[in-house]
Protein backbone atom coordinates (compact mmCIF):
# COMPACT_ATOMS: atom_id res chain seq x y z
CA UNK A 1 0.00 0.00 0.00
CA UNK A 2 1.22 3.50 -0.83
CA UNK A 3 2.45 5.49 2.16
CA UNK A 4 0.26 8.31 3.30
CA UNK A 5 0.20 11.38 5.48
CA UNK A 6 -2.76 13.13 7.06
CA UNK A 7 -3.60 16.67 8.12
CA UNK A 8 -5.99 17.99 10.76
CA UNK A 9 -6.90 21.20 12.54
CA UNK A 10 -7.38 21.19 16.29
CA UNK A 11 -8.62 23.75 18.81
CA UNK A 12 -9.83 27.19 17.77
CA UNK A 13 -9.95 27.99 14.08
CA UNK A 14 -8.04 30.86 12.51
CA UNK A 15 -7.95 32.57 9.11
CA UNK A 16 -5.14 31.14 7.02
CA UNK A 17 -5.61 27.52 8.07
CA UNK A 18 -7.03 26.70 4.66
CA UNK A 19 -3.88 28.01 3.02
CA UNK A 20 -1.83 25.65 5.18
CA UNK A 21 -4.15 22.72 4.41
CA UNK A 22 -3.88 23.43 0.68
CA UNK A 23 -0.11 23.56 0.95
CA UNK A 24 0.10 20.30 2.90
CA UNK A 25 -2.13 18.44 0.44
CA UNK A 26 -0.41 19.63 -2.72
CA UNK A 27 3.10 19.31 -1.34
CA UNK A 28 2.30 15.83 -0.05
CA UNK A 29 1.00 14.71 -3.43
CA UNK A 30 4.08 16.20 -5.11
CA UNK A 31 6.24 14.20 -2.68
CA UNK A 32 4.48 10.97 -3.68
CA UNK A 33 2.16 10.49 -0.69
CA UNK A 34 -1.51 9.77 -0.49
CA UNK A 35 -2.86 12.63 1.59
CA UNK A 36 -5.85 12.33 3.92
CA UNK A 37 -7.82 15.12 5.51
CA UNK A 38 -9.09 14.40 9.02
CA UNK A 39 -12.31 16.16 9.95
CA UNK A 40 -12.96 17.74 13.37
CA UNK A 41 -9.44 17.45 14.73
CA UNK A 42 -8.34 14.59 16.97
CA UNK A 43 -12.00 13.63 17.37
CA UNK A 44 -12.00 12.76 13.67
CA UNK A 45 -9.31 10.15 14.27
CA UNK A 46 -11.45 8.53 16.95
CA UNK A 47 -14.59 8.63 14.79
CA UNK A 48 -12.67 7.70 11.62
CA UNK A 49 -13.87 10.82 9.82
CA UNK A 50 -11.21 10.90 7.16
CA UNK A 51 -11.14 11.54 3.43
CA UNK A 52 -8.49 11.09 0.77
CA UNK A 53 -7.64 14.50 -0.66
CA UNK A 54 -6.85 15.37 -4.27
CA UNK A 55 -5.46 18.49 -5.92
CA UNK A 56 -9.05 19.56 -6.57
CA UNK A 57 -10.06 18.99 -2.94
CA UNK A 58 -8.15 22.11 -1.97
CA UNK A 59 -8.96 24.26 -4.98
CA UNK A 60 -10.49 27.69 -4.35
CA UNK A 61 -10.04 27.57 -0.56
CA UNK A 62 -7.03 29.80 0.03
CA UNK A 63 -9.20 32.93 0.37
CA UNK A 64 -11.70 31.37 2.77
CA UNK A 65 -11.66 31.84 6.53
CA UNK A 66 -12.06 29.03 9.03
CA UNK A 67 -11.00 25.53 8.05
CA UNK A 68 -12.56 23.20 5.46
CA UNK A 69 -11.59 20.28 7.71
CA UNK A 70 -13.48 21.78 10.67
CA UNK A 71 -12.01 21.66 14.14
CA UNK A 72 -12.82 20.67 17.70
CA UNK A 73 -11.42 20.38 21.20
CA UNK A 74 -11.25 16.63 21.90
CA UNK A 75 -11.34 15.96 25.65
CA UNK A 76 -11.11 12.21 25.07
CA UNK A 77 -7.59 12.68 23.73
CA UNK A 78 -6.44 13.39 27.29
CA UNK A 79 -6.89 9.66 27.97
CA UNK A 80 -4.22 7.17 26.87
CA UNK A 81 -6.72 4.61 25.60
CA UNK A 82 -8.13 7.08 23.08
CA UNK A 83 -4.70 8.11 21.89
CA UNK A 84 -3.95 4.44 21.28
CA UNK A 85 -7.18 4.12 19.31
CA UNK A 86 -6.16 7.09 17.16
CA UNK A 87 -2.68 5.68 16.58
CA UNK A 88 -4.04 2.26 15.62
CA UNK A 89 -6.37 3.88 13.12
CA UNK A 90 -3.56 5.89 11.53
CA UNK A 91 -1.41 2.78 11.20
CA UNK A 92 -4.31 0.83 9.65
CA UNK A 93 -4.41 3.45 6.89
CA UNK A 94 -0.62 3.26 6.37
CA UNK A 95 -0.37 6.88 7.48
CA UNK A 96 3.26 7.49 8.36
CA UNK A 97 3.00 11.13 9.35
CA UNK A 98 0.44 13.54 10.75
CA UNK A 99 0.38 17.31 10.26
CA UNK A 100 -1.38 19.14 13.11
CA UNK A 101 -2.44 22.77 12.73
CA UNK A 102 -3.35 24.25 16.11
CA UNK A 103 -2.24 25.73 19.39
CA UNK A 104 -0.66 24.65 22.63
CA UNK A 105 -3.18 21.95 23.54
CA UNK A 106 -2.98 20.50 20.04
CA UNK A 107 0.80 20.35 20.24
CA UNK A 108 0.57 18.57 23.60
CA UNK A 109 -1.68 15.94 22.02
CA UNK A 110 0.66 15.55 19.07
CA UNK A 111 3.63 15.11 21.39
CA UNK A 112 1.91 12.34 23.36
CA UNK A 113 0.86 10.59 20.14
CA UNK A 114 4.48 10.63 19.02
CA UNK A 115 6.02 9.58 22.34
CA UNK A 116 3.55 6.82 23.13
CA UNK A 117 3.00 5.34 19.66
CA UNK A 118 5.92 6.49 17.51
CA UNK A 119 3.67 8.47 15.15
CA UNK A 120 5.68 11.07 13.22
CA UNK A 121 4.15 14.50 13.67
CA UNK A 122 4.75 17.90 12.09
CA UNK A 123 3.03 20.78 13.83
CA UNK A 124 2.05 24.20 12.49
CA UNK A 125 1.21 27.08 14.88
CA UNK A 126 -2.40 28.02 14.23
CA UNK A 127 -3.99 30.26 16.87
CA UNK A 128 -5.11 33.87 16.69
CA UNK A 129 -3.63 34.46 20.17
CA UNK A 130 -0.08 33.96 18.82
CA UNK A 131 0.92 32.34 22.11
CA UNK A 132 3.02 29.37 20.98
CA UNK A 133 6.47 29.32 22.56
CA UNK A 134 9.34 29.11 20.10
CA UNK A 135 7.60 30.97 17.27
CA UNK A 136 7.16 34.68 16.65
CA UNK A 137 4.02 34.02 14.62
CA UNK A 138 0.99 31.76 14.38
CA UNK A 139 -1.58 31.49 11.60
CA UNK A 140 -4.59 33.76 12.08
CA UNK A 141 -2.97 36.39 14.30
CA UNK A 142 -2.49 38.97 11.56
CA UNK A 143 -6.06 38.68 10.27
CA UNK A 144 -7.48 38.87 13.79
CA UNK A 145 -5.56 42.10 14.34
CA UNK A 146 -6.79 43.58 11.07
CA UNK A 147 -10.39 42.62 11.85
CA UNK A 148 -10.22 44.20 15.30
CA UNK A 149 -8.55 47.36 14.00
CA UNK A 150 -11.21 47.81 11.31
CA UNK A 151 -13.99 47.40 13.86
CA UNK A 152 -12.40 49.80 16.35
CA UNK A 153 -11.87 52.44 13.66
CA UNK A 154 -15.63 52.39 13.13
CA UNK A 155 -16.29 52.52 16.85
CA UNK A 156 -14.00 55.54 17.08
CA UNK A 157 -16.20 57.37 14.55
CA UNK A 158 -19.31 57.06 16.70
CA UNK A 159 -17.34 57.67 19.90
CA UNK A 160 -16.13 60.98 18.48
CA UNK A 161 -19.59 61.94 17.25
CA UNK A 162 -21.02 61.57 20.76
CA UNK A 163 -17.99 62.54 22.89
CA UNK A 164 -17.89 59.06 24.39
CA UNK A 165 -15.48 56.62 25.93
CA UNK A 166 -15.66 53.05 24.65
CA UNK A 167 -14.31 49.89 26.23
CA UNK A 168 -13.60 47.40 23.44
CA UNK A 169 -13.05 43.81 24.50
CA UNK A 170 -10.84 41.72 22.23
CA UNK A 171 -9.99 38.02 22.36
CA UNK A 172 -7.04 36.55 24.24
CA UNK A 173 -7.91 34.56 27.35
CA UNK A 174 -4.37 34.08 28.62
CA UNK A 175 -2.41 36.20 26.18
CA UNK A 176 -2.46 39.98 25.80
CA UNK A 177 -0.82 40.04 22.39
CA UNK A 178 -3.95 40.95 20.45
CA UNK A 179 -4.87 43.60 23.00
CA UNK A 180 -1.54 45.45 23.07
CA UNK A 181 -1.03 45.31 19.31
CA UNK A 182 -4.56 46.53 18.62
CA UNK A 183 -4.26 49.27 21.26
CA UNK A 184 -1.20 50.76 19.59
CA UNK A 185 -2.55 50.31 16.06
CA UNK A 186 -5.84 52.09 16.85
CA UNK A 187 -4.43 54.89 18.98
CA UNK A 188 -6.21 53.64 22.09
CA UNK A 189 -5.81 55.62 25.30
CA UNK A 190 -5.20 52.58 27.48
CA UNK A 191 -5.34 48.78 27.69
CA UNK A 192 -6.61 46.55 30.48
CA UNK A 193 -5.14 43.11 31.17
CA UNK A 194 -7.37 41.33 33.73
CA UNK A 195 -4.49 39.40 35.27
CA UNK A 196 -2.47 42.57 35.85
CA UNK A 197 -4.92 45.37 36.63
CA UNK A 198 -6.07 45.65 40.26
CA UNK A 199 -7.65 49.10 40.04
CA UNK A 200 -8.67 51.35 37.16
CA UNK A 201 -7.02 54.42 38.66
CA UNK A 202 -4.48 54.71 35.87
CA UNK A 203 -7.04 54.08 33.13
CA UNK A 204 -9.42 56.66 34.54
CA UNK A 205 -6.63 59.22 34.94
CA UNK A 206 -5.61 58.79 31.30
CA UNK A 207 -9.19 59.25 30.09
CA UNK A 208 -9.76 62.34 32.26
CA UNK A 209 -6.47 63.86 31.14
CA UNK A 210 -7.62 63.54 27.54
CA UNK A 211 -11.01 65.03 28.31
CA UNK A 212 -9.36 68.00 30.05
CA UNK A 213 -7.44 68.89 26.91
CA UNK A 214 -10.49 68.60 24.69
CA UNK A 215 -10.39 65.04 23.37
CA UNK A 216 -13.71 64.06 21.82
CA UNK A 217 -13.36 60.30 22.29
CA UNK A 218 -11.42 57.68 24.18
CA UNK A 219 -10.87 54.03 23.38
CA UNK A 220 -9.76 51.52 26.01
CA UNK A 221 -8.88 48.00 24.87
CA UNK A 222 -9.75 45.12 27.21
CA UNK A 223 -8.19 41.66 26.92
CA UNK A 224 -11.05 39.24 27.54
CA UNK A 225 -9.33 37.20 30.26
CA UNK A 226 -10.53 33.82 31.49
CA UNK A 227 -13.78 34.99 33.10
CA UNK A 228 -16.89 36.08 31.25
CA UNK A 229 -18.31 39.51 31.90
CA UNK A 230 -15.12 41.32 32.87
CA UNK A 231 -15.82 44.08 30.38
CA UNK A 232 -19.16 44.80 32.06
CA UNK A 233 -17.45 44.92 35.44
CA UNK A 234 -14.94 47.47 34.19
CA UNK A 235 -17.72 49.54 32.61
CA UNK A 236 -19.63 49.63 35.89
CA UNK A 237 -16.48 50.42 37.87
CA UNK A 238 -15.61 53.40 35.66
CA UNK A 239 -19.14 54.77 36.00
CA UNK A 240 -19.67 54.17 39.72
CA UNK A 241 -16.22 54.95 41.07
CA UNK A 242 -14.73 57.37 38.55
CA UNK A 243 -17.84 59.10 37.13
CA UNK A 244 -16.98 58.09 33.58
CA UNK A 245 -20.00 57.03 31.53
CA UNK A 246 -18.58 54.46 29.13
CA UNK A 247 -19.97 52.15 26.48
CA UNK A 248 -18.85 48.55 26.05
CA UNK A 249 -18.37 46.71 22.76
CA UNK A 250 -17.35 43.04 22.78
CA UNK A 251 -15.87 42.02 19.43
CA UNK A 252 -15.91 38.30 20.25
CA UNK A 253 -15.63 35.66 17.57
CA UNK A 254 -15.79 38.11 14.68
CA UNK A 255 -12.00 38.15 15.13
CA UNK A 256 -11.73 34.47 14.18
CA UNK A 257 -13.54 34.74 10.87
CA UNK A 258 -13.23 36.49 7.55
CA UNK A 259 -10.93 36.27 4.58
CA UNK A 260 -7.33 35.72 5.70
CA UNK A 261 -4.84 38.50 5.16
CA UNK A 262 -2.07 38.20 2.58
CA UNK A 263 0.36 37.56 5.42
CA UNK A 264 -1.67 34.68 6.88
CA UNK A 265 -2.12 33.13 3.43
CA UNK A 266 1.58 33.40 2.60
CA UNK A 267 2.79 32.16 5.98
CA UNK A 268 0.28 29.32 6.00
CA UNK A 269 1.55 28.19 2.61
CA UNK A 270 5.19 28.32 3.70
CA UNK A 271 4.50 26.46 6.92
CA UNK A 272 2.45 23.75 5.24
CA UNK A 273 5.20 23.16 2.69
CA UNK A 274 7.88 22.92 5.37
CA UNK A 275 5.80 20.54 7.50
CA UNK A 276 5.50 18.02 4.66
CA UNK A 277 9.16 18.37 3.71
CA UNK A 278 10.01 17.59 7.34
CA UNK A 279 8.03 14.35 7.24
CA UNK A 280 9.43 13.34 3.87
CA UNK A 281 13.00 13.85 5.10
CA UNK A 282 12.45 11.57 8.08
CA UNK A 283 11.84 14.13 10.84
CA UNK A 284 9.59 12.67 13.52
CA UNK A 285 8.50 15.51 15.83
CA UNK A 286 8.89 19.05 14.52
CA UNK A 287 7.21 22.44 14.41
CA UNK A 288 7.44 24.94 11.56
CA UNK A 289 8.13 28.30 13.17
CA UNK A 290 8.90 31.84 12.19
CA UNK A 291 11.81 33.40 14.06
CA UNK A 292 13.45 36.73 13.33
CA UNK A 293 11.69 36.88 10.00
CA UNK A 294 12.77 33.43 8.81
CA UNK A 295 10.91 30.12 8.59
CA UNK A 296 12.56 27.05 10.07
CA UNK A 297 11.95 23.64 11.61
CA UNK A 298 12.53 23.15 15.33
CA UNK A 299 11.97 20.20 17.68
CA UNK A 300 8.43 19.92 19.02
CA UNK A 301 9.86 19.93 22.54
CA UNK A 302 10.72 23.63 22.11
CA UNK A 303 7.11 24.62 21.48
CA UNK A 304 5.04 22.90 24.15
CA UNK A 305 4.52 25.82 26.49
CA UNK A 306 2.15 28.75 26.20
CA UNK A 307 3.82 32.10 25.68
CA UNK A 308 1.76 34.65 27.56
CA UNK A 309 4.28 37.46 27.63
CA UNK A 310 4.97 40.21 25.11
CA UNK A 311 7.64 42.86 24.69
CA UNK A 312 7.17 45.18 27.72
CA UNK A 313 8.41 48.08 25.62
CA UNK A 314 5.03 48.02 23.87
CA UNK A 315 3.38 49.29 27.05
CA UNK A 316 5.81 52.20 27.13
CA UNK A 317 5.01 52.98 23.52
CA UNK A 318 1.28 52.97 24.24
CA UNK A 319 1.71 55.18 27.31
CA UNK A 320 3.83 57.67 25.38
CA UNK A 321 1.53 57.87 22.36
CA UNK A 322 -1.68 58.17 24.39
CA UNK A 323 -0.64 61.39 26.16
Amino acid sequence: MKKAIAVLCSGGDGPGMNSAIRSVVRTGIEQGYDVFGVYKGFAGLLDEEIEKMTLSSVGNIIQRGGTILHSSRCLEFHEAKYRKKAADFLKSKSIVGLVIIGGNGSFQGANLLHQEHDISVACIPGTIDNDISGSDYSIGFDTALNTAVEAIDKIRDTATSHDRTFLVEVMGRSSGRIAINVAIATGAESVIFPDQVKTLDGVAATIKRGISRGKQSSIVIVAEGDQEGLGYNYQKDLKDNYELDTKLCILGHIQRGGNPSASDRFNGARMGYLAVKALSSGETATVTVKRNGSFKLVPLSECLEKRNDFDPELLNILKTLSM
